[in-house]
Order: C-alpha cells, then sequence, then structure tokens
C-alpha cells in the first residue's frame, strides 16, 4: 500500500482504518488499548510472582525488603517509559504523516543509544545499591536483603531499555499485540524461575531476582525477534548508518520532557519512600504490597490513556484534527466508565487481596484502610490520564510534564504538611490531592489551546 507521501506504508492495517474513520471509536480504542492493558498486568506479576512467593516461602521481612527496592528501581524504569513515551508519539506522527522512512533511522538511534546507557547507569546503581538504600532511611532489618535484591535487578535494566524503544516503535505503527505476546513468554518464564529458585531451591529474594533478570532478558529477545520477523519497516543492518542525527534531534524534542518529568517523578518517590520508611515495617509491608495491587488496577486506566494518546498522535499527523478530538471525548466517556467500575471492585476487596501475599493481620488492616480512601479518587485519576493522553497526542508533551512536576511537588507537600493530622493514611490522601491538581492543570491547558487566551479567561469568568 503507498500513501499519500507516496512511500510505502508498512503498519498494521487497523490503523489505517482509524485514519480514514471506517471502525468505530470506541472498539478501535478498546482493539488498540486491550493488549497493552493485558500487557500491563503480565508485566505486574513480574512483581507480583516475586512478592507472593517470597512472602509465602520467606516471610513477611523478605517481602517488605523487596518493596523497599520499588522506587529506587523506578527511578530508572520511569526514565525509560518517561522517554519512550515520547518516541511511541513520535513514531505515530511519522506513520500518520506517511513519513515512515525515517522511522528505522529513529529506533537504530534509541536502541543504540538506550543500550550502552542504561548498562553505564545499570552498573552505577550495582555499586551503590546499599548506599542509596541507606540514605533511603531502609530499615535495618531490611537493608541487607533489600541490597542483595537490587544488585541482581539492575542487571536487567539494560534489557528493558531496548525492549521499551521496541515496543514504542510497534506500538507507535499500530501493533499493540506483539509486546502482550513478548510479556506472556516472559511472565511464563518468570513463574517457572520464581517456583524454581525461591520455593525449591531456597535462595530468597537473590532467587526472585535472578528469575525476574532472566525472564526480562527472554523478553527483549522475543520482542526484537517478533519485529525483524513480521516488520520490515523495523529491520535495520549494522553495516549502515546506526546513528541518525535528524532521528536524535526529533527524539529528544519529543522524550526528553517527559523522561524529566518520570526522573522527577521517581525521585521525588524517593522522598515519599523515605516518608514512608518513618511510619515503620509493617506500614512499608503493608502499603508497598497495597501499590502493587493498586498499580495493577490502574492499568485499565493507564493504558486506555495511552491509547487515547497514540491514536490521537496518529490522526494529529494524519491532519485529521477533528477525529482526534473525537478519540479524546470518546475516550474520556470510557475513561469515567471504567475508572467508576475499578473502584466498586476494589473497595470491598483491597485487603482480601493483600493478605494473599502473607503479610500480617496489622498491615492488612493497613492496606485495607489505604483502598478504602485511595480508590474514592480513581474517578479523578482516570479523567487527568484522558485529558493527558489527548494533550501528548498533539504534540503538547512539555506542558504535559510540567504538569506532572508540579502535581508531584504538591503531593509531597501535602504528605509532609499533613502527616501529624492523617497520620500513615496521608499516603493516600496527598496522591489523591495530586490528581485532582493534576486534573486541573490539563483542564486549563485544554481550554486555552481550543478558545485562546483572552476567549478562556472569559469563559472562566
Amino acid at each position: 500500500m503507498v500513501n499519500r507521501s507516496g512511500h510505502e506504508e508498512d503498519y498494521d492495517k487497523g490503523y489505517d482504518k482509524t485514519r480514514d474513520g471506517q471502525e468505530n471509536i470506541a472498539y478501535i480504542l478498546i482493539k488498540f488499548s486491550l493488549p497493552l492493558i493485558l500487557s500491563g498486568i503480565l508485566q505486574q506479576l513480574y512483581n507480583w510472582a516475586d512478592a507472593f512467593i517470597v512472602g509465602n516461602v520467606e516471610g513477611e521481612l523478605a517481602l517488605a525488603a523487596i518493596g523497599a527496592t520499588g522506587t529506587v528501581v523506578n527511578f530508572y524504569l520511569m526514565a525509560i517509559t518517561g522517554f519512550t513515551l515520547g518516541l511511541s508519539i513520535l513514531f505515530a506522527h511519522k506513520s500518520g504523516s506517511g513519513e515512515t522512512r525515517a522511522i528505522p533511522g529513529i529506533l537504530s538511534t534509541f536502541s543504540l543509544i538506550f543500550g550502552v546507557g542504561f548498562s553505564f547507569f545499570a552498573a552505577a546503581g550495582i555499586c551503590l545499591a546499599s548506599p542509596i538504600l541507606g540514605l533511603l532511611h531502609t530499615t535495618g532489618d531490611t537493608i541487607r536483603l533489600a541490597g542483595d535484591y537490587l544488585q541482581i535487578i539492575f542487571a536487567g535494566i539494560p534489557f528493558l531499555a531496548v525492549y521499551n524503544v521496541y515496543s514504542a516503535a510497534l506500538r507507535g505503527i499500530g501493533d499493540s499485540r506483539a509486546p502482550f505476546l513478548a510479556i506472556v513468554f516472559s511472565s511464563a518464564v518468570n513463574v517457572v524461575l520464581d517456583i524454581l529458585f525461591v520455593a525449591c531451591m531456597r535462595w530468597g529474594v537473590k532467587g526472585a531476582a535472578a528469575a525476574t533478570v532472566v525472564s526480562q532478558a527472554s523478553m527483549t529477545a522475543f520482542l526484537l525477534l517478533y519485529a525483524v520477523v513480521k516488520h520490515p519497516l523495523l529491520r535495520f543492518r549494522l553495516t549502515g548508518r546506526l546513528l541518525d542525527r535528524t532521528a536524535l534531534l526529533q527524539g529528544l524534542r519529543m522524550g526528553l520532557p517527559p523522561m524529566i518529568q518520570s526522573s522527577i517523578s521517581a525521585f521525588g518517590s524517593l522522598l515519599l519512600q523515605n516518608f514512608m520508611n518513618g511510619f515503620g515495617t509493617q506500614t512499608v509491608a503493608a502499603i508497598t504490597t497495597a501499590y502493587r495491587v493498586d498499580t495493577i488496577i490502574l492499568l485499565p486506566v493507564i493504558n486506555l490513556g495511552s491509547g487515547i494518546s497514540t491514536i490521537v498522535a496518529q490522526n494529529h499527523g494524519a491532519g485529521d484534527k477533528m477525529r482526534a478530538r473525537k478519540v479524546f471525548g470518546v475516550g474520556t466517556v470510557m475513561m469515567v466508565v471504567v475508572s467508576l467500575c475499578l473502584t466498586i471492585l476494589v473497595i470491598p476487596t483491597g485487603g482480601h487481596v493483600i493478605a494473599l501475599f502473607g503479610v500480617g493481620a496489622g498491615a492488612v488492616a493497613i492496606g485495607q484502610e489505604f483502598f478504602r480512601r485511595i480508590a474514592s479518587f480513581y474517578v479523578v485519576f482516570g479523567l487527568a490520564t484522558a485529558v493527558r493522553g489527548y494533550l501528548e497526542g498533539i504534540g503538547d508533551v512539555l506542558y504535559s510534564s510540567i504538569a506532572g512536576i508540579v502535581s508531584l511537588i504538591s503531593r509531597i507537600l501535602a504528605s509532609y504538611g499533613m502527616a501529624a493530622v492523617c497520620g500513615n493514611m496521608i499516603i493516600a490522601y496527598a496522591e489523591a490531592f495530586s490528581w485532582g491538581v493534576l486534573l486541573a492543570l490539563y483542564l486549563v491547558r485544554v481550554g486555552w489551546r481550543r478558545y485562546g487566551k483572552d476567549s478562556f479567561w472569559q469563559k472562566l469568568s
């Protein structure tokens, strides 16, 4: 198929239907987002399998040790996923506008940069694991186990970096199924190795970490092989030019703002982890386990937002701004419905799910109270995610990143400022407050872009 620019098209035909308006928008969003949701659920099973098996085999102390490493690892992961979010939008713009010849250059450039760059960062993390955990005031009874786990986990960071670049390219050209297949494969590897290393060989947290790293390497190898076989557009030769200056500049423009925002958010999470550690091991075990559950529960919201962003970007790149707005409208309605369903599901069941991880009755009670508070605000988070998807899809990634930073600052200030009043439940209240700040900032930006500066302020008044 040849597109309107005269270039050969090599992306999913369903994406072409998105642009031409031949399919219902809601169906398109579901078709594109569902594999992302399933991929995210399976990806979270890495952490779930580690936590579930370790918690039941090794006990609450080992579980708390793994939980204490989460924010440190997320600092790396959020930098990677933040940048590749921008890359995914860039790939979608190139697909929508017919500039598909630019895609191999973007892919090769950032695969090389990410693979090499994050190898150095991972090496630094391995060397500095214990000092970092000490700076976070990790509790004395968990710091040794946490250090053992973290040093091994860092070895998998380069694999995740390359995987996310390829995943961004595949999503950008309309193939959201490939990452799902890769994660199905790696999840199976992870669970089998967790059982072998932890339950059978009794390697403890080290065995859980080793299982995760091997499965991440398997996932990356699977996705690269799939991309090469199924998509000629994503092939590049080692004899060619691996670093493309134009691709580098375009990628940096789209990727750096969300990467900086994600990195700052991850750094803020480190501060919040330090704050949470002050409530003791039981609260750490309860809240970190609750966040494992909360993360997987919110995947339908997060990945529907990714679907909105990618499909809006594809239509925006094709010049169909009216359809991009329709995608946003339909996506927002879907987001409200999904968020309310999750609230109804989580409030009565959250504590029971936490209990599955082998924590004590006190931690289960803390986790249940956390869910009763945070789940009440899921619809606010859903609306903020929908508006964010639209803004990033039309290329407004810089503002979105700034809004994310402001939201994080509000969460940190609320956490430290209201802890004396709310106790450990300020962790939930502060996050919900930050979602409200984020939604307000995004709505202001949408109004500003649609009506212009003067008209927008007149409508507010």
